[in-house]
């Protein structure tokens, strides 16, 4: 059929080209449905790293005197800055 041009052709790659991806991304899912243990082994590896990393920042922060912060105002902050003035 010599009628066709070549916006039908594009049209019908760029269709050919989504469809694909779409199965590439269904077997990606079923994949990851069938290793369910793989995918949450890693995230709880970055999970202990994280609150590690967490403790060590704490220590690095604590003071033996926690009486500074009972010297941070309870109120807002707009009622404390207008008391000062």
């Amino acid at each position: 059929m010599p009628g066709r041009g070549r916006s039908s052709f594009t049209k019908r790659q760029k269709e050919h080209t989504r469809q694909q991806k779409q199965r590439d991304k269904a077997e990606r899912r079923i994949q990851r449905k069938d290793e369910p243990g793989s995918s949450t082994g890693s995230s709880e590896l970055d999970l202990d790293e994280l609150q590690r990393h967490a403790a060590e920042q704490a220590a690095l922060f604590q003071t033996d005197d926690d009486r500074d912060i009972s010297s941070i105002p309870a109120t807002p902050a707009r009622e404390w800055m207008n008391r000062k003035a």
